[in-house]
C-alpha cells in the first residue's frame, strides 16, 4: 500500500465548505477535476491519466485506473498540485454543493473506505481511488446510486463532500440502518450493505420514499449526508413549479432538463 503524503489542513465555509490543505515543499494533494477553488504562488498543477496514485504499472496501471474511474463515473484524470516552493503554501477545495466536507484518516478504517462515486473531494497524494461493485443479488440489480462505488485506499487524509448535514454514527455488531440510497456518503469495509425493497405496496408507491432503501448492517462507522444533490435539484424544479419534461424557455427548461436526468433517482 502507497505511503500517502502528511497534510495540514482548515476546513472553512458556512453553506459551502472548503478545505484549506497547507503543503510542506515536495508534498502534493489529489483532487477531483474541478474541485479547486484557488492555489498560492508556488503550487504546480498537474493532470494525470488514471486515478494519481503512486502504485506502479506504467501506462497499463493508468489505463486500469482511468478505466475504473470511468465505470465509476468520474473523469479519466485527476489533478495534482505539487508544492514546488521553498517554504508552506496551501490550495483550496470547495465541495459542489451547499454541505459540509469532513476528513477521514484512512490509517483509522484499515486503510480502505468505501464511497459514493460523487463523495471524493481531495486527499493527499498517494491515495489509490478505485472501483467497488456491490456483490449482492439486490445491490446489483436495483442499486443505482449504490451499486457502484468508489473505493478509497491509503494510509492519509482523504476529503469527503457531503449535502446538507454530514451524520456519522457507529454501528455496533449486528445493528441494522435502513437508510435512503442516495443519503450514503460512505462506510468501512466491515460494515454489510445491501439494497432492499421497500415492503407493501402503499408504502411502495404512496410514501414518496421511493421503491428501494439502502440497508447497513454493523458493526463499523458509516457517513450518511441530509441533502444527496438529486433531492436538492429536484426539491428545485418542484418548487420551480416544472413538471418533467416540460419544454419552457430559459431558466426553466434547464431545471426541467435536471428533472429529467434525475427524476429516477429517487
Amino acid at each position: 500500500m502507497p505511503q500517502m503524503h502528511e497534510v495540514d489542513f482548515e476546513i472553512k465555509g458556512e453553506t459551502v465548505h472548503y478545505v484549506e490543505v497547507e503543503l510542506d515543499p515536495g508534498e502534493a494533494a489529489v483532487s477531483e477535476a474541478g474541485a479547486m477553488l484557488w492555489a498560492e504562488d508556488g503550487i504546480v498543477m498537474e493532470t494525470l491519466f488514471g486515478d494519481g496514485s503512486q502504485k506502479s504499472g506504467g501506462f497499463l496501471g493508468s489505463l486500469l485506473g482511468a478505466g475504473k474511474r470511468l465505470l465509476t463515473g468520474e473523469s479519466l484524470f485527476v489533478t495534482i498540485f505539487h508544492n514546488q516552493g521553498t517554504g508552506k503554501r496551501r490550495v483550496a477545495f470547495s465541495a459542489h454543493q451547499p454541505g459540509e466536507i469532513v476528513p477521514v484518516s484512512l490509517d483509522t478504517v484499515g486503510g480502505t473506505l468505501i464511497a459514493q462515486k460523487e463523495a471524493f473531494l481531495c486527499g493527499a497524494k498517494g491515495v489509490s481511488i478505485g472501483l467497488h461493485l456491490q456483490r449482492k443479488l439486490g445491490a446489483g440489480f436495483f442499486g443505482g446510486e449504490g451499486f457502484i462505488m468508489q473505493k478509497l485506499e491509503g494510509d492519509g487524509l482523504v476529503f469527503l463532500s457531503a449535502g446538507g448535514s454530514l451524520i456519522q454514527r457507529s454501528l455496533r455488531d449486528g445493528e441494522r440502518l435502513r437508510v435512503d440510497t442516495g443519503c450514503v456518503v460512505a462506510y468501512e469495509t466491515s460494515v454489510d450493505f445491501d439494497i432492499e425493497l421497500v415492503r407493501g405496496l402503499k408504502s411502495m408507491f404512496f410514501s414518496g420514499e421511493g421503491m428501494f432503501q439502502s440497508t447497513l448492517v454493523g458493526p463499523g462507522r458509516i457517513w450518511l449526508q441530509s441533502m444527496p444533490f438529486s433531492r436538492m435539484a429536484s426539491a428545485v424544479v418542484s418548487a420551480a413549479g416544472i413538471r418533467p419534461g416540460s419544454s419552457s424557455s430559459g431558466g426553466g427548461s434547464a431545471l426541467g432538463m435536471i428533472g429529467d436526468m434525475l427524476g429516477g433517482n429517487e
